[in-house]
């Protein structure tokens, strides 16, 4: 594995994305190794608890735009093809199944995050069923501004409606204490304590019986489920490539074609002044 490493202890499972350079941004091959990783430690009987983290300066910065604008580019450049949502939405739904399955999984698992989590990021961390965030961390999903819809539509069962809507139709940045404060993750940390704090809970968790824990995780999130989660998350996946193949969002990839997905990104944030566009000082 290229994208994540693993390691075991206490009962818990650790799921480590291992590209800081790129800020483990989302990658067809990420996709596959976490789902892989996933269920391993789901399957495996010495694992009670599933830990997800990452290094660097960024949990996850969302897709790659590099390879994903490249590849909606080149598709649309096929002799003879239009976009077709049925296609499109086959392939965004391998990536949201991996998401899932921090959500399906047997075992309880747990997110901790830090510095940028934001666009597909959220898709992926929002399916945990514990999150943790160092205070330095930014949840949001930007693409709302253009170009996405969030695939796993698991903001509006966190915050509630009120709030899904001001952070979905603003795409605003959510700084981790307010993350916590709005209901949208567990609790927000010094950074420095992050790592300690999140295994800590882990090794808390995997205290109880396995049996326990499947029931209990189980029966809660059936709640969920009975709100209708399933046709929540299929709309949200199909309205991400209706959102990528608008005007405004073919506008957006000719744009990152043209000068860069950096400053296709910077001039969709400019006028929020968040993100990257925030001004220092």
């Amino acid at each position: 594995m290229k994208s994540l490493r693993t390691e075991t202890g206490d009962g818990v499972r650790s799921i480590i994305l291992c590209r800081p350079k790129e800020y483990n941004t989302i990658t067809p091959q990420l996709r596959d190794e976490l789902a892989q990783a996933i269920d391993e430690a789901d399957a495996d009987g010495e694992v009670r608890v599933i830990l997800l983290r990452a290094e660097g300066p960024a949990f996850c910065a969302g897709y790659g735009l590099d390879w994903s604008t490249a590849a909606q580019a080149q598709g649309e450049g096929a002799v003879g093809r239009v976009w077709d949502s049925v296609a499109d939405l086959e392939v965004m739904s391998t990536f949201v199944s991996t998401y899932m399955k921090l959500w399906y999984a047997k075992k309880p698992t747990i997110a901790a995050v830090q510095g940028w989590c934001i666009g597909g990021g959220t898709d992926m961390v929002l399916c945990a069923d514990l999150i943790m965030a160092a205070e330095n961390a930014v949840f949001g999903y930007p693409p709302a501004r253009v170009w996405g819809t969030p695939t796993t539509a698991m903001w509006v069962y966190r915050m509630g409606l009120e709030r899904a809507k001001r952070y979905l139709l603003t795409g605003d940045e959510i700084p981790a204490k307010k993350a916590a404060e709005i209901g949208l993750i567990l609790e927000a940390v010094p950074e420095g304590e992050l790592a300690e704090r999140a295994f800590a809970l882990a090794k808390r968790i995997a205290q109880v019986p396995t049996n326990q824990l499947i029931m209990l995780k189980l029966l809660i999130n059936q709640t969920v489920e009975n709100m209708g989660f399933a046709s929540s998350r299929m709309l949200g996946t199909l309205f991400d490539g209706i959102a990528r193949h608008t005007q405004e969002g073919l506008d957006f990839v000719r744009r990152a074609q043209e000068g860069g997905f950096r400053q296709a990104v910077r001039e969709r944030d400019d006028p929020f002044g968040d993100y990257g566009s925030r001004k220092k000082g």
